[in-house]
This record gives structure tokens, C-alpha cells and sequence, in this order.
């Protein structure tokens, strides 16, 4: 059977892909190695924290499908900097991992267009330089007019602990062997990476009085835009944080040479900001403790997830290691931590749309690309599944910009700089995060959602009545003067604030730090929802933040308007910097601003690349 679009791979980034090229009224077919791991959660129980947390959301304002799961499954929700401002606020869930890939299969199931087939994928078929379908290990072929890659951790996946290696995906998955041998045939340069995870606890041998209790927020908190709370806040789990103790670091440094990665037996470039914990130990030395949390993995199991504490230690090195933690002293491991190797392809080979330059036709999503996180694999999916259905359609590919969300943000620097190690999306990443914040990623992408054909009608609608209500608030507070009446400055200094000695508009007062959207309704009804009224208040206390980032962008913007051709020969552009040569040959940018974000590439180069383009116009 002939599908338009073949998804390969189960995981966030295959879910996303999937879904969205079905939506849209392609036949698509996901095939995976075991239909029993769809949207897995192999390590973390949890979607979003800093910046990814935002991820989630802008994926559920185009449309995908992860911010929902996330609510069907949450254990446990937070927003995390609450005490900070809007910019570098996100949420976090704890997620059942037994919920969210239940929910996400019965949602693949479900949809149209959509057939899953459970195999294994050996190579790719590729006629003229174009992708035509797969070939699974049996021998069979199965022709598509389009291909996404979300292989995950599985390509060439080694397990490591101490000196053992295994031939292993996660959970002793069999892992793919031979489809990255074939993309290095087909041009593509092949990293080696790695990830790890930690020890699962049986949470019945856990002393829990030597713990700190974390619980989730008091008030509901959903990452999808339907607002719908699955679990109340008083029916949610706790987590608990510990610390490691000087026994526990004096126990790593005896035993460093033992671990995989200490010992010499690593060949992949692990995680900068998700270390192991010998790595912590070794890399931050003036550290006396380093935070633990104890997070649930499940309502329908015991496992308790030892966040933080990620190791490739031989298994008896890792019972002294737990055991010597507080409240862990007479714990029993269910599962042990491990290294995990795979192989990922030099990101720089994708264009922006996240089809290969090698190869037309081909998309990669996920971990192949060289990140880490569920979050940064989901919105990659999605954005993957989306431009292979525009590229059948003959339309141009969706491009989020850097100023208009992270998922933005995480592809540009994927294809403009590549990684050394597992990327991860960090608030410090975006120049214009003050833009990109928790609560407004449906007002920056619920447009593109409906264009490209992933929100209905009825929602789109719902979303044109939220922009039209918190415009309509914001003139209602700008019309709206008071004066220092004494019973207005009576209640003005109860709250406290300064009081009036002039009339000041309800929108004015609003930018003073100490009022709250809250003590604005003393003096007006606003029927409005708590979402509406968010961004009211944000829009009012940040407006010249928000303009002044808006002006930057905008400088931005005008440099991404500047397209450089598919066909410029930079061997012949003058005067280039010979670095700056090579990098605008390897990454062949599509824009001036694109350009001037490679490393390597200096304002001089840029300026000269200008003039070029000008005289050859």
C-alpha cells in the first residue's frame, strides 16, 4: 500500500508528526518497533519546566496534541517563577506515565488517515535524490511521497553501566542497527551522543520524614487552551526534595573510575545541562550538596523517580550511592540508572522547515537531530508533520521566527549552529523571551494553527472573542479616570499604594507594581476570564518592555526579509573571511539574518555579503 507520508518512530516528535500530517488529510502511516511504547516516557515522568514548559503550550496553540495528553495525565501541576516576572515563568507537570501514553495511543487510533504498523525500519528508498519510501527489516517495502525520521535514542542505541555494554534501546527495547548506517550512505555526517537516567525507588522504602514535601499550585493549571482541569489540586501528589550528603560525594569520587564515563568506556558527548550526577560532583567541586527530588512516576505503580541523580556506576556501586542519601538508607531499586549511547545526524543538514538538504522529501524530528527533552521532540514533530503536508500541497513551509515562539528559537539554532552536545532549550536562549511568554503563546501561533488546518472553526472562533475581550478591557481601562476622592484613597492605601494627588486613568494605575488586576475591580465589573485579565494586566505593567523588544525585533525582522539565493556561489563573494566562507558554504542560509546567527560569521562578513547581493541583484 502507498501512503503520502510515513512517519517512522513512536515517540513525542512520531505522535506530533503523525497526528499532524493525518489531520490534515494525509494518509499517513507511523511505523514503530512496539506499539506498547508509544509516547513513552523513558526518563523524566514530566512535561515542561523552564522555557519547554512554553513549548507545550505553543505546540497546543498549533494545534498539536501534547499539552492535552499532559492534562489527561498530571499527577501533579506547577508554575514554576511565579516570584520572578512573566517572562521566565512556565509550567511543570508531574505526568502518569502510565496515562500519557495510554491517552496518546487511543488519540492515534482514533483519527483518520492515520494507520500504525509495528516494525522495523532498515533504510530509506531514495530515487534521484529524493525519498520514496522505507524498507523494513523483513524485507518489504513501503512507498510514500514523504518521510519523517523521529528515531529517537534507538539508532546504534548502546545501555552502559560501568564496563558493560549492551546493544539495547531504553527498557531493553531492541535497538535500530542499521538505518543510521544508511543515512551515512546517503551524505548525512553521523554524531555519537548520550543521555542517562536514574534509579527508580520503591516509594514503600522510602523514609519519608527525612524528606522536604513539594506540593503542586493550589489553583488549577492546564497546559492545552480548552482549560479543561483533569485533576484537582487537592487530589494531586506530592514530590519530595532531598540533598546529597558528604558521604554520597565521597562515594562517588572513590568509585569515578568505574562509571562508563569516567572509566573511558563513553564515545558519545553527553548532556551539558542535564549532568550525571559524577559529572555534578566532579564538575562543581565547591558544591557541599546537590538538590534531589523524589517525583511519582505513576498512580498504578510504586516506582518513585530519583530526579537528579542520573548515573552509568556499576549496580553495587549504586546501592552504597542511594542508600547513603537521606531518607534512602534502607531503600530498595526497582531499576538501576544507566547511560544510554545513540546516533543523531549533524543538524546543520536540515533547512528551517526541518527537510534535509540531502535529501528531498526527508524530514528528521527529535533526538536524530540532536536534542534532548519530550517538549523539544513534540513541537519538532508537529512542525515536521505540518511542512511535509505543505510540501505536498505545493504550499511554502510554516518558518517560525525567533520573536514569535521558542519552537522558533530551538530549529533556528538547530540548523544555523548545529550541537556538540544534547541541546536543550533554555529561557537564556531567546533574545526576545519578554515576547515569548506561558501566557500568551495562543494570541503569537493560534493564526498559523488555523492556517495551516490544525484548529477548527469553533475553536478559532472562541480564540477571535478572547483577543476582541482583552482589547475591549484595555480601552474600557484607558476610558475609565478616577480621582483622589478620599474613600478612592482610602482603599488605594489599604492595599498599600501611594495615593492619588491627580486623576489617573484605571489603565495607569494598573502599571504601578503593587496593583493587581484584582484591585482594578474594585472600581469596575469585569466579567472577563482570569486569561483575559492576565494579559491585561501583563500587557499594562511590561508595555515598554514589550514595545521596546517589539523594535528589536523588528530590526531583526528586517534582516530576515533580506533572502540570499539557493544558488550563490560564496567562492566568488570578495574579501569573506575564509572561516566565514566555509560556515555560509556548509549551512547555506536562507536569509541575512539567518547569516548573521552563524558562528563564525562576523558584522564585516555580513556587510560584504550585503553589498554582494545588492550588485548581483
Amino acid at each position: 500500500m502507498k501512503y503520502e507520508i510515513i512517519v517512522v518512530g513512536g515517540g513525542h516528535a512520531g505522535c506530533e508528526a503523525a497526528l499532524a500530517s493525518a489531520r490534515k488529510n494525509h494518509k499517513t502511516l507511523l511505523v514503530t518497533s512496539n506499539i506498547k511504547n508509544i509516547a513513552d516516557m523513558p526518563c523524566n515522568p514530566s512535561i515542561g519546566g523552564p522555557a519547554k514548559g512554553i513549548v507545550v503550550r505553543e505546540i497546543d496553540a498549533l494545534g498539536g496534541e501534547m499539552g492535552r495528553n499532559a492534562d489527561k495525565g498530571a499527577l501533579q501541576t506547577k508554575m514554576l517563577n511565579t516570584k520572578k516576572g512573566p517572562a521566565v515563568q512556565a509550567l511543570r507537570f508531574q505526568a502518569d506515565k502510565i496515562t500519557y501514553p495510554k491517552e496518546m495511543l487511543k488519540t492515534l487510533k482514533t483519527t483518520e488517515n492515520l494507520d500504525i504498523k509495528e516494525a522495523m525500519v532498515e533504510k530509506l528508498i531514495v530515487t534521484d535524490g529524493k525519498v520514496i519510501g522505507v524498507e523494513l527489516e523483513d524485507g518489504n517495502k513501503i512507498e510514500s511521497e514523504a518521510v519523517i525520521l523521529t528515531t529517537g535514542t534507538y539508532l546504534k542505541a548502546v545501555i552502559l553501566t560501568g564496563s558493560t555494554r549492551k546493544s539495547s534501546g531504553p527498557h531493553g527495547e531492541k535497538e535500530s542497527r542499521f538505518l543510521s548506517d544508511n543515512l551515512k550512505e546517503l551524505g548525512f555526517t553521523i554524531k555519537r551522543l548520550k543521555t542517562g537516567t536514574p534509579q527508580r525507588i520503591d516509594k514503600n522504602t522510602i523514609d519519608y520524614s527525612k524528606t522536604q514535601e513539594e506540593k503542586g499550585d493550589s489553583v488549577p493549571r492546564t497546559f492545552s487552551f480548552d482549560n479543561i482541569v483533569y485533576k484537582e489540586p487537592k487530589d494531586q501528589i506530592a514530590c519530595h526534595l532531598i540533598y546529597t550528603t558528604p558521604k554520597t560525594h565521597e562515594i562517588i569520587k572513590e568509585h569515578l573510575n568505574e562509571s562508563s564515563m569516567y572509566g573511558g568506556y563513553v564515545e558519545g558527548v553527553g548532556p551539558r545541562y542535564c549532568p550525571s550526577i559524577e559529572d555534578k560532583v566532579v564538575r562543581f567541586s565547591d558544591k557541599e550538596r546537590h538538590q534531589l527530588f523524589l517525583e511519582p512516576e505513576s498512580l498504578y505503580y510504586d516506582d518513585i523517580y530519583l530526579q537528579g541523580f542520573s548515573t552509568s556506576m556499576p549496580n553495587e556501586i549504586q546501592d552504597i550511592m542511594v542508600h547513603s542519601l537521606p531518607g534512602l538508607e534502607h531503600a530498595k531499586i526497582l531499576k538501576y540508572g544507566y547511560a544510554i549511547e545513540y546516533d543523531a545526524i549533524d543538524s546543520k543538514q536540515l533547512k528551517r522547515s526541518l527537510e534535509t538538504k540531502i535529501i528531498e522529501n526527508l524530514y528528521t524530528a527529535g533526538q536524530i537531530n540532536g536534542t534532548s527533552g519530550y517538549e523539544e521532540a513534540a513541537g519538532q514533530g508537529l512542525i515536521a508533520g505540518i511542512n511535509a503536508s505543505l510540501k505536498l500541497e505545493g504550499k511554502a513551509p510554516l518558518i517560525l521566527k525567533r520573536n514569535e515562539s521558542y519552537i522558533g528559537v530551538l530549529i533556528d539554532d538547530l540548523v544555523t549552529k548545529g550541537v556538540k552536545d544534547p541541546y536543550r532549550l533554555l529561557t537564556s536562549r531567546a533574545e526576545y523571551r519578554l515576547l515569548l511568554r506561558n501566557d500568551n503563546a495562543d494570541l503569537r501561533l493560534r493564526d498559523y494553527g488555523y492556517q495551516v488546518g490544525l484548529i477548527s472553526e469553533k475553536k478559532y472562533k472562541e480564540f477571535t472573542k478572547k483577543k476582541e475581550n482583552i482589547k475591549a478591557v484595555i480601552e474600557i481601562l484607558k476610558q475609565t479616570r478616577i480621582t483622589p476622592k478620599k474613600e478612592i484613597n482610602e482603599y488605594i492605601k489599604q492595599i498599600p499604594s501611594t495615593p492619588l494627588k491627580d486623576g489617573i486613568s484605571l489603565y495607569d494605575l494598573l502599571k504601578r507594581p503593587e496593583i493587581s488586576i484584582e484591585n482594578i475591580k474594585h472600581f469596575l465589573n469585569l466579567d472577563y476570564s482570569r486569561e483575559e485579565l492576565e494579559q491585561v494586566e501583563i500587557n499594562a505593567k511590561y508595555e515598554g518592555y514589550i514595545k521596546k523588544a517589539n523594535k528589536e525585533a523588528e530590526k531583526m525582522l528586517a534582516l530576515e526579509e533580506k533572502k540570499i539565493p539557493e544558488y550563490i556561489d560564496y567562492d566568488k563573494v570578495p574579501n569573506l573571511a575564509s572561516e566565514a566562507r566555509q560556515k555560509l558554504k556548509e549551512i547555506r542560509p536562507t536569509t541575512i539574518g539567518q547569516a548573521s546567527r552563524i558562528s563564525g560569521v562576523n558584522p564585516a562578513d555580513i556587510s560584504i555579503l550585503m553589498v554582494y547581493l545588492r550588485r548581483n541583484d
